[in-house]
C-alpha cells in the first residue's frame, strides 16, 4: 500500500515557514526577541518577534503601526500613541525624527556616544515621566509567567506568537 507521492509519506504538507522562526544567535545561543507595545496599564497591544541579535530600534516603527484601538463611537480605529516612553536602545536620531514627522511626543534617555556627538540642544527628556517605563517591564514578567513562552517550546515562529497573544488575552481579561 501506498502512502503518498513517494517515500516519506504525503507531499502535500507546507514545509516552509512564511517569516522565517525567529531564531538568531545571541551571547546565549540561540534565541527569539519579543517587541511589545503597552498601554499605561500594562496591557500588550501589537507584538512583533525578532530573531535574537536582531536590534531593538529598527521595530520601533513596525511595532508602532500594527497598533489600532477602536473608538467607542464610529470612526477608524485609533493607530497613533499619545506619548512613547522608551529605553536607551531606541534612541537613534533616526527614531527621533520618524516620531517627530508623526507627532507623536517621546521620553528616551540618550546614550552617552550620542551626547558626545550631538550638536545643538539635547531632545528633551521627563525623567519623571521615564519611570513609568517599568509598566513593560511588568507586562513581561507577566507574560514569563507561562512556562512555554520563557523557554521558547514552540518550534515554530508563528506558533510561538500564537502563544504570546493567547497570553496577552489571558492578561487583557483579568
Amino acid at each position: 500500500m501506498r502512502q503518498g507521492p513517494g517515500k516519506g509519506g504525503c507531499g502535500t504538507w507546507p514545509v516552509a515557514p512564511v517569516g522565517g522562526e525567529a531564531l538568531g544567535r545571541s551571547r546565549g545561543g540561540l534565541s527569539t526577541k519579543v517587541h511589545l507595545a503597552v498601554d499605561g496599564r500594562g496591557r500588550p497591544q501589537s507584538i512583533l518577534l525578532t530573531p535574537g541579535q536582531a536590534g531593538d530600534n529598527p521595530q520601533l516603527v513596525p511595532l508602532l503601526e500594527a497598533i489600532r484601538v477602536p473608538r467607542l463611537g464610529p470612526g477608524r480605529p485609533r493607530s497613533r500613541p499619545d506619548r512613547v516612553i522608551a529605553d536607551k536602545a531606541y534612541s537613534h536620531p533616526s527614531t527621533r525624527a520618524e516620531l517627530r514627522r508623526r507627532r507623536i511626543a517621546t521620553t528616551i534617555p540618550e546614550r552617552a556616544d550620542q551626547k558626545s556627538r550631538r550638536r545643538g540642544r539635547p531632545p528633551c527628556f521627563d525623567r519623571d515621566l521615564y519611570h513609568d517605563r517599568n509598566v513593560v517591564e511588568r507586562c513581561f514578567n507577566r507574560l514569563k509567567q507561562w512556562r512555554g513562552l520563557a523557554t521558547r517550546y514552540a518550534k515554530r515562529a508563528a506558533i510561538y506568537r500564537a502563544e504570546v497573544v493567547i497570553a496577552a488575552i489571558m492578561i487583557w481579561l483579568r
